[in-house]
Protein backbone atom coordinates (compact mmCIF):
# COMPACT_ATOMS: atom_id res chain seq x y z
CA UNK A 1 0.00 0.00 0.00
CA UNK A 2 1.26 3.45 -0.81
CA UNK A 3 0.61 6.84 0.72
CA UNK A 4 -2.96 7.98 0.12
CA UNK A 5 -5.20 10.93 0.92
CA UNK A 6 -8.58 10.54 2.63
CA UNK A 7 -9.69 7.84 5.03
CA UNK A 8 -8.25 4.37 4.41
CA UNK A 9 -10.40 1.33 5.18
CA UNK A 10 -8.71 -1.24 7.42
CA UNK A 11 -10.09 -4.09 5.30
CA UNK A 12 -7.90 -2.96 2.39
CA UNK A 13 -4.74 -4.13 4.16
CA UNK A 14 -3.35 -7.47 3.06
CA UNK A 15 -4.00 -10.26 5.52
CA UNK A 16 -6.95 -8.72 7.37
CA UNK A 17 -9.50 -11.40 8.20
CA UNK A 18 -12.71 -10.26 6.45
CA UNK A 19 -14.81 -11.69 9.31
CA UNK A 20 -12.96 -9.45 11.78
CA UNK A 21 -12.75 -6.32 9.59
CA UNK A 22 -16.05 -4.94 10.88
CA UNK A 23 -15.39 -5.78 14.55
CA UNK A 24 -12.43 -3.52 15.19
CA UNK A 25 -11.70 -1.60 18.38
CA UNK A 26 -10.45 1.09 16.00
CA UNK A 27 -14.05 1.72 14.91
CA UNK A 28 -15.25 2.06 18.50
CA UNK A 29 -12.77 4.88 19.23
CA UNK A 30 -13.45 6.60 15.89
CA UNK A 31 -10.00 5.98 14.42
CA UNK A 32 -9.51 7.24 10.88
CA UNK A 33 -6.34 6.26 9.06
CA UNK A 34 -5.66 9.10 6.62
CA UNK A 35 -2.20 8.22 5.30
CA UNK A 36 -0.39 4.90 5.03
CA UNK A 37 2.99 3.98 3.61
CA UNK A 38 5.84 1.82 4.95
CA UNK A 39 7.58 5.05 6.07
CA UNK A 40 4.65 6.80 7.77
CA UNK A 41 1.10 6.09 8.94
CA UNK A 42 -1.15 8.92 10.12
CA UNK A 43 -4.48 8.64 11.90
CA UNK A 44 -6.86 10.66 14.04
CA UNK A 45 -9.36 10.05 16.84
CA UNK A 46 -11.90 12.39 18.38
CA UNK A 47 -11.48 13.19 22.05
CA UNK A 48 -15.26 13.17 22.52
CA UNK A 49 -16.43 9.64 23.29
CA UNK A 50 -12.94 8.56 24.46
CA UNK A 51 -12.83 10.19 27.90
CA UNK A 52 -11.92 8.88 31.32
CA UNK A 53 -14.01 9.86 34.40
CA UNK A 54 -12.24 13.22 34.90
CA UNK A 55 -13.11 14.46 31.41
CA UNK A 56 -9.68 13.85 29.90
CA UNK A 57 -8.76 11.70 26.92
CA UNK A 58 -8.41 8.15 28.24
CA UNK A 59 -4.86 6.78 28.24
CA UNK A 60 -6.26 3.57 26.76
CA UNK A 61 -7.40 5.55 23.71
CA UNK A 62 -3.81 6.76 23.28
CA UNK A 63 -2.62 3.16 23.55
CA UNK A 64 -5.24 1.96 21.07
CA UNK A 65 -4.34 4.47 18.36
CA UNK A 66 -0.63 3.84 18.97
CA UNK A 67 -1.01 0.05 18.67
CA UNK A 68 -3.23 0.38 15.61
CA UNK A 69 -0.94 2.71 13.66
CA UNK A 70 2.26 0.99 14.78
CA UNK A 71 0.80 -2.34 13.68
CA UNK A 72 -0.01 -0.92 10.25
CA UNK A 73 3.58 0.35 9.91
CA UNK A 74 4.85 -3.09 10.90
CA UNK A 75 2.49 -4.87 8.52
CA UNK A 76 3.45 -2.66 5.59
CA UNK A 77 7.14 -3.26 6.31
CA UNK A 78 6.80 -7.01 6.99
CA UNK A 79 5.74 -7.76 3.42
CA UNK A 80 2.87 -9.74 1.92
CA UNK A 81 4.04 -13.21 2.99
CA UNK A 82 4.71 -12.27 6.61
CA UNK A 83 2.49 -11.38 9.56
CA UNK A 84 3.26 -8.93 12.36
CA UNK A 85 1.78 -9.09 15.85
CA UNK A 86 2.22 -6.70 18.77
CA UNK A 87 4.84 -7.82 21.26
CA UNK A 88 5.35 -4.78 23.50
CA UNK A 89 3.71 -1.35 23.77
CA UNK A 90 4.80 1.55 25.98
CA UNK A 91 3.12 4.94 26.23
CA UNK A 92 4.25 8.10 27.96
CA UNK A 93 1.36 10.53 28.47
CA UNK A 94 2.80 14.07 28.40
CA UNK A 95 -0.24 16.34 28.39
CA UNK A 96 -3.98 16.02 29.01
CA UNK A 97 -6.46 16.59 26.19
CA UNK A 98 -10.05 17.63 26.91
CA UNK A 99 -11.52 18.28 23.46
CA UNK A 100 -10.88 18.26 19.74
CA UNK A 101 -8.95 15.67 17.81
CA UNK A 102 -5.75 13.78 18.48
CA UNK A 103 -3.48 13.06 15.53
CA UNK A 104 -0.94 10.25 15.63
CA UNK A 105 2.02 9.68 13.32
CA UNK A 106 3.76 6.29 13.32
CA UNK A 107 7.22 5.85 11.82
CA UNK A 108 9.48 2.80 11.83
CA UNK A 109 12.51 2.93 14.12
CA UNK A 110 13.78 -0.59 13.36
CA UNK A 111 12.79 -2.94 10.55
CA UNK A 112 14.32 -6.37 10.96
CA UNK A 113 13.48 -9.89 9.89
CA UNK A 114 12.16 -10.90 13.33
CA UNK A 115 10.94 -7.62 14.83
CA UNK A 116 9.75 -4.20 13.72
CA UNK A 117 9.63 -1.25 16.14
CA UNK A 118 7.67 1.94 15.50
CA UNK A 119 7.53 5.27 17.29
CA UNK A 120 4.10 6.85 17.48
CA UNK A 121 3.80 10.57 18.32
CA UNK A 122 0.37 11.91 19.31
CA UNK A 123 -0.45 15.61 19.19
CA UNK A 124 -3.47 17.79 19.96
CA UNK A 125 -5.14 20.29 17.65
CA UNK A 126 -2.45 22.86 18.50
CA UNK A 127 0.36 20.51 17.51
CA UNK A 128 1.46 19.94 21.11
CA UNK A 129 2.82 16.47 21.87
CA UNK A 130 0.38 14.67 24.14
CA UNK A 131 1.81 11.15 24.12
CA UNK A 132 4.85 9.27 22.83
CA UNK A 133 4.51 5.55 22.28
CA UNK A 134 6.74 2.76 21.08
CA UNK A 135 5.42 -0.51 19.66
CA UNK A 136 7.51 -3.58 18.90
CA UNK A 137 5.93 -6.26 16.73
CA UNK A 138 7.19 -9.77 16.15
CA UNK A 139 7.27 -10.81 12.48
CA UNK A 140 6.55 -14.37 11.39
CA UNK A 141 5.82 -16.19 8.15
CA UNK A 142 2.12 -15.92 7.37
CA UNK A 143 0.34 -19.22 8.02
CA UNK A 144 -1.20 -20.91 4.96
CA UNK A 145 -4.81 -19.96 4.17
CA UNK A 146 -7.43 -22.40 5.46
Amino acid sequence: MTEQAGEIELGTFVGIDPAAADQQLNDKIGLKIIEASPERVVGTIPVEGNLQPYGLLHGGANATIAEALGSVVAGLNAGPDRASMGLELSCTHHRAVRSGTVTAVATPLHVGRGTITAEIVLTDDEGRRTCTARLTCVVRDRPPAR
